[in-house]
């Protein structure tokens, strides 16, 4: 048969021996006819399709395609053999019965020394199996990435269940503190002594504090961690505006750091504490300037806060015995967290270092 194509080799050609022996499906088309028409097709090509060799010799083998053919995927082996040069595509064809199967052609130009143009080389390989597999495969990941997109919607319906009954919670709570610091109020101005008039007020301060807590994580979308250094400064800048002593001033140095949710009370008792004790007991001259530091840091997993001022030190401070003092304590043993008082000369400094997981990203508030 390849003596027929009138080529440099042919006849005696081992390599044409092989290609007319081998169970690969092959052809050759010869352009320089009309329709660019077979002239050689081997025995593998005819088991393939099912046609005998007079129906195909002769003919253009657009003869395979049919109605499922990809018409995009046919006008790209069109373009390729006007451009005359290689192309590796899937096409869908059919056999001489009418049965489909899918076919992986490669087709190649054959030139001479002169680069004319003598012949088309094609192998055709039935990849059908290959293609149920995919399809397979595909509707296996259709179905998985349809399970996952449930589960998640459920998830997400959840979690924002979940949210709101939290930031329900936290708003009753915050409308109860607000409700007992009305009652610690209102009873305060009915008592006569000073003392305990002082200790309502300082009661009322922490309830506060804790009312501010509640509000903020009312109002975050993240239920499960605490800006600390937003509560920081909202705080003292509140601290200072209630006390009226308009001569202190503030010098704030707060990094972003972000808490579990569990975590919030206890740290804002503990930051609120120490503030309002500087307020009360570092400048007991209510006309002297001064400042109140708040630092807060986190290197190497530890949450550092640093409370300051430039008062008159620790001589003046009412003792380790002090409610307060005791307070931080405690909570600092809740928190794991290690609490120490320092001479600033001038001034006091307490610094209290607490373990503190990776960072989160900052949730928009």
């Amino acid at each position: 048969m390849t003596d027929d194509l009138h080529a440099e080799q042919g006849k005696g050609d081992p390599f044409a021996a092989a290609i007319r022996a081998t169970r690969m499906s092959m052809i050759i088309t010869d352009p320089r006819q009309a329709d660019n028409p077979i002239v050689f097709a081997n025995d593998a090509f005819l088991r393939l399709t099912g046609y005998e060799r007079e129906e195909v010799m002769g003919k253009n083998c657009r003869f395979l395609q049919g109605s499922g053919t990809d018409k995009a995927a046919i006008a790209e082996v069109r373009a390729a053999i006007a451009e005359s040069r290689d192309i590796s595509v899937d096409l869908l064809n059919y056999r001489k019965d009418g049965s489909s199967f899918w076919n992986a052609l490669y087709i190649s130009p054959v030139s001479n020394d002169k680069g004319e143009l003598l012949f088309f080389f094609a192998s055709q390989l039935d990849v059908s199996d290959r293609k149920v597999s995919e399809r397979r495969m595909t509707a296996d990941k259709e179905k998985f990435e349809k399970a996952v997109k449930e589960r998640t919607r459920e998830l997400e319906a959840a979690l924002e269940t979940q949210t709101t009954l939290v930031h329900e919670v936290d708003h009753r709570v915050k409308n109860n503190l607000q409700m007992v610091s009305s009652l610690i109020l209102m009873q305060s101005r009915t008592i006569k002594d000073k003392a305990v008039r002082d200790s309502l007020a300082t009661m009322l301060e922490r309830i506060e504090a804790l009312s501010t807590v509640h509000r903020r994580l009312y109002q975050s979308k993240d239920v499960s961690t605490f800006d600390v250094s937003d509560f920081a400064r909202d705080l003292v800048s509140d601290l200072l505006a209630a006390s009226g002593r308009s001569h202190i001033g503030s010098k704030l140095d707060l990094a972003p750091v972000i808490v579990p949710a569990e975590k919030a009370t206890p740290v804002a008792l503990m930051v609120n504490e120490l503030v309002t004790n500087a307020l009360k007991h570092a400048f007991k001259d209510e006309t002297r300037p001064g400042n109140i530091g708040l630092k807060m840091s986190q290197p190497d997993g530890h949450l550092i806060i640093e409370v300051s001022d430039d008062g008159i030190g620790m001589d003046g401070a009412d003792g380790d015995t002090s409610f307060g003092m005791r307070l931080i304590r405690q909570l600092g043993r809740q928190l794991r967290a290690d609490v120490e008082w320092r001479d600033a000369g001038p001034g006091t400094q307490v610094v209290i270092t607490m373990p503190n997981g990776p960072q989160q990203q900052r949730q928009t508030q």
